[in-house]
């Protein structure tokens, strides 16, 4: 029998990691969908993993601190990627902003695929979750483009009024950004800017991802060495 090709035998290779994280409004979230479709990767939201706040009554829901790092459930996050990099699926939970709750006996089947992105605010704040990234882009922008970008997504997709929106940027996004957001940005692998387009932003990651050994082919973003 002829000997099959070496690279038949071949383990599966390593999901690439990417991280983009960047304050609210700042243009993360646009330049993680951007990115997710010209790599062809799983996109996976930290949005999806805040805390469950059932137990409290609704209005005193809208009075967390949702911007704070104990408002995310880091942990599962962390176990998550950890099982996507193993060749896992695994259960997202489905977050719905209106109530502040998760949908109740519902998730998402994510399973894995050779690039994934993981994109939030404090994406690049956590260690135990920046040890699993090959690569994170930190998103900068003045601090009042991030606000009337997040008055424009809260009223629109979250069902906000404007005066709430401009008192939780108040509050605490604002707050919260100083302290955890902006100093993550040391760990970013590029930083971009929020106002600049989208295209030119993408073109330096791609161009970072070069220069760091991993290149764009195909479609899909692999090690060079590989």
């Amino acid at each position: 029998m002829q000997d099959q090709p070496a690279q038949q035998l071949l383990l599966p290779q390593r999901p690439l990691v990417l991280a983009v994280a960047g304050c609210s409004g700042s243009g993360k979230t646009t330049l993680a969908r951007e990115l997710t479709a010209q790599l062809d990767a799983t996109l996976l939201p930290l949005d999806f993993y805040y805390r469950c706040l059932r137990h409290l009554a609704p209005e005193d829901r809208a009075l967390q601190n949702f911007d704070h790092p104990d408002s995310l459930e880091h942990a599962l996050l962390v176990k998550h990627v950890e099982a996507l990099l193993e060749g896992r699926s695994i259960e997202r939970p489905i977050y719905d902003f209106t109530t502040h709750t998760r949908v109740p006996d519902r998730t998402e089947t994510i399973a894995p695929a050779p690039v994934l992105i993981v994109e939030g605010i404090l994406a690049l704040h956590y260690p135990g979750l920046r040890a699993l990234f090959d690569f994170s882009i930190y998103v900068n922008a003045p601090n009042q483009i991030c606000l009337n970008r997040r008055i424009y997504r809260d009223m629109r997709e979250r069902g906000r009024t404007e005066e709430s929106v401009r008192a939780q940027f108040e509050a605490t996004a604002k707050p919260m950004a100083d302290l955890y957001v902006i100093p993550s940005a040391q760990h970013a692998s590029v930083v971009v800017e929020g106002t600049d387009a989208l295209d030119w932003s993408v073109e330096q990651v791609l161009q970072r991802l070069h220069q760091l050994g991993l290149m764009h082919v195909g479609h899909r973003a692999v090690r060079a060495d590989q």
